[in-house]
């Protein structure tokens, strides 16, 4: 099947285009064109609409009731359907720290049928944890907190058939960066957070590999005048990725900027660390073994750390336009190719080139959602 989509901009890889035509062919990104080829087939008229690739969320935990720790698959079908009106193409289903078994019976599951999902494409798992330390441990349980394990990494990574695509921990744990320094060789990302690292033990573990910081300036060392911290090292050492969530909750808009202008935005991947409570009602949810309590947009643990998010990528690809912090240019970015780039899956996602799968959205000139597309087939409308 080959139909045209008719737009007045495209944000096609490494270039922004005007209105226009863009190929799909039997669900697959063509070629973009200013006028209509003479040969053309269907047209979708999206005169007035902007054309983006599929939002890429590389940390979410949950949605509708669902997470991923709940070993269940149906419900991470429902999360990979759910995530459709999101904006959301692509996922990395992320776990939380938990028991070792636990831990193995999920990644296991996630193996074995990722392949079934409807929606969302699951690319990847990230297992946020379980190698973090206490004093940042935010919605993470800390029993079972332990120092990195080449070996238990491996026999997860076996039962996962080789789909763990990032691991999270803290750089102060024993043996940071020897665990770093294998795994990365294994083509896996390294992540950093939920830690009270100083800024030397952060670089150190850099230098051995590891190139995430997770939820960026939320469980980790501040930056202060004389310790530059956990925070200080995603805004300055070379090569790494940082993550931000911008709900407004986690991040203040000006903070977040500051982090923007610092590292580039082409090195900020936006996520959502999205709990089961996102896309539902305000209420009481749970987040691994915790209770959460979800009101007016955020939610909390009874401490009132935060717990998570509620948040949905298309608001914060949304949110930092409205802001002013980010153009609708950087925003796609950041949302897209950036978060795909940053765990090694911008081979199959992220960006918008003729031989791609054809995952992409519809925007508003005010970067409001329109529709979703999954392999060149609308799965989402407003």
């Amino acid at each position: 099947m080959r139909y045209f989509v008719y737009a007045d901009k495209f944000f096609l890889k490494n270039v922004v285009e005007d209105a226009g035509y863009l190929e799909i062919v039997d669900g697959k990104f063509g070629n973009y064109s200013k006028t209509l080829p003479v040969d053309h087939a269907e047209v979708i008229d999206c005169k007035g609409k902007w054309i983006a690739p599929g939002l890429v969320d590389t940390h979410i935990h949950g949605l509708l009731n669902h997470d991923v720790m709940d070993n269940d698959f149906e419900g991470i079908k429902a999360i990979s359907e759910g995530l459709l009106s999101c904006g959301v193409t692509s996922f990395l289903p992320t776990t939380l720290t938990a028991p070792v078994d636990l831990l193995n019976k999920v990644v296991e599951t996630i193996g074995k049928h990722y392949q079934e999902v409807q929606g969302a494409k699951i690319q990847g798992i990230y297992l946020e944890g379980p190698f973090f330390t206490e004093e940042h441990k935010g919605a993470q349980n800390p029993d079972y907190f332990s120092d990195p394990d080449l070996q238990a990494f491996e026999k997860w990574q076996q039962l996962s058939g080789g789909i763990i695509k990032k691991i999270a921990l803290a750089p102060e744990r024993k043996g940071a960066a020897e665990f770093v320094k294998n795994v990365t060789e294994q083509g896996v990302v390294v992540a950093l957070g939920h830690s009270n690292a100083s800024f030397e033990q952060a670089k150190e573990v850099v230098e051995s590999g590891a190139s995430v910081f997770v939820h960026t300036y939320n469980g980790m060392s501040p930056l202060t005048s004389r310790a530059p911290g956990m925070v200080g090292a995603a805004m300055t050492l070379e090569k790494v990725y940082s993550e931000l969530i911008c709900d407004g909750h986690h991040v203040h808009p000006v903070s977040a900027k500051v982090l923007m202008d610092v590292r580039g935005r082409d090195r900020v991947a936006m996520i959502t660390d999205c709990m089961r409570a996102g896309a539902m009602l305000d209420g009481v949810y749970t987040l691994g073994e915790f209770p959460v309590i979800v009101k007016d947009g955020k939610a909390t643990i009874e401490n009132g750390s935060l717990a998570g998010s509620v948040l949905k990528l298309k608001e914060a690809l949304k949110n930092v336009v409205d802001w002013g912090i980010a153009t609708p240019e950087e925003a796609v970015m950041m949302t897209t190719i950036v978060p795909a780039t940053s765990c090694h899956i911008d081979d199959v996602c992220g960006s918008i080139a003729p031989g791609r799968e054809a995952d992409f959205i519809v925007l508003t000139d005010k970067m409001e959602l329109e529709a979703t597309y999954l392999n060149g087939v609308c799965r989402y409308h407003v």
